[in-house]
C-alpha cells in the first residue's frame, strides 16, 4: 500500500487541532523507489529512521502505522523514545513469521456478488481477499485508499523485503518504559495479522489500550471508519492531556 491508505483518517487529525501531519511512501511502494540497496525490513526502517530525523529534527512528533507500517512504527518507538508523543497502530504485524500468528478463519460477514462480478476481475479479486463487509461504501473506501497502492508498488522490491521480513531485533526487547499513550486497533475478523497478538503486545507499553473492533478485517479503518475515528479522537486527546500534565504553568485538562 501507500500513503493514501490512510488519507481517509485525514479528517480526524484536521478536526483535532494544528496537526501537521506527514503521509509516507515507504521504499518500494507508491512514489518512493526502493535502490537495490533496500533488501529487507531493517533496510526499510533505517530509510525511515533517517526521513524522520531529517524531517523532524528534535521536534516531537506523535506516529501512526497500519499492518506493516505498524511494525516500522513500534522500531521508530524503540529509536526516538520520549520524543514520540504517542502510537497508534491500526491492524500491525506484531509476529512477523506467518506461520506463528495466532489468526481467526478468513470469514466474509456480507458478500455482494453483484458487485464483484461488476468489477475489473483483478479488483475484484484484491477486495474480495480483505473485504469483510462486501457493498458500494466499502468498495469506494477501498478503491480510492488500498487500490492505488496495489496498482503502484515495486514487485521485486517487495519481494526482496518479504523474504527477509523480520527486524533483526524486536522492538519491545530495544525499549521497554514507554509511557506515551499507545492505542492498538485491530479487526475482530482480521485474518492476516489477527488480534490476539497485538492484545499480547500492550503489556509493554505503559499506557497502552487495545480496542477489538467488531466486524472489521485487516483494513479496519475501512470497514468501520466511524468506530476508527472515534478511537483515534480519543488517542490524541490523550495526548494532548500528557503534554498539558507535562507542561509547566498549564492547567489541567486544558
Amino acid at each position: 500500500m501507500d500513503h493514501r491508505l490512510l488519507l481517509g483518517l485525514d479528517p480526524v487529525f484536521e478536526s483535532h487541532g494544528s496537526w501537521r501531519r506527514i503521509y509516507v511512501d515507504l521504499p518500494g511502494m507508491g512514489a518512493s523507489v526502493a535502490g537495490a540497496e533496500i533488501r529487507s525490513t531493517d533496510d526499510v526502517a533505517a530509510e525511515l529512521v533517517a526521513f524522520v530525523r531529517a524531517t523532524f529534527g528534535s521536534q516531537k512528533f506523535a506516529v501512526l502505522g497500519h499492518s506493516f507500517g505498524g511494525m516500522l512504527a513500534r522500531h521508530l518507538v524503540a529509536e526516538f523514545g520520549d520524543q514520540i508523543m504517542g502510537m497508534a497502530l491500526l491492524c500491525a504485524v506484531v509476529v512477523a513469521d506467518k506461520a506463528r500468528r495466532v489468526l481467526p478463519p478468513a470469514t466474509v460477514l456480507q458478500r455482494d456478488s453483484a458487485l464483484l462480478a461488476s468489477l475489473d476481475p483483478d479488483d475484484a479479486s484484491a477486495y474480495a481477499e480483505l473485504a469483510v463487509l462486501q457493498n458500494q461504501e466499502n468498495w469506494a473506501r477501498f478503491r480510492d485508499g488500498a487500490l492505488p497502492g496495489l496498482r503502484a508498488f515495486d514487485r521485486s522490491a517487495i519481494g526482496r523485503i518479504a523474504g527477509n521480513y523480520s527486524l533483526s531485533c524486536e522492538p519491545e526487547q530495544r525499549v521497554s518504559n514507554y509511557s506515551g499513550p499507545t492505542l492498538i486497533i485491530t479487526g475482530r475478523q482480521d485474518h492476516v495479522v489477527g488480534f490476539e497478538d497485538q492484545q499480547r503486545l500492550a503489556s509493554c507499553y505503559a499506557d497502552a489500550t487495545v480496542r477489538v473492533l467488531e466486524e472489521a478485517g485487516h483494513n479496519a479503518h475501512l470497514d468501520q471508519p466511524d468506530a476508527t475515528g472515534a478511537e483515534l479522537m480519543q488517542w490524541l486527546n490523550r495526548i494532548r492531556q500528557a503534554v498539558s500534565d507535562r507542561t509547566p504553568g498549564s492547567a489541567s485538562g486544558q
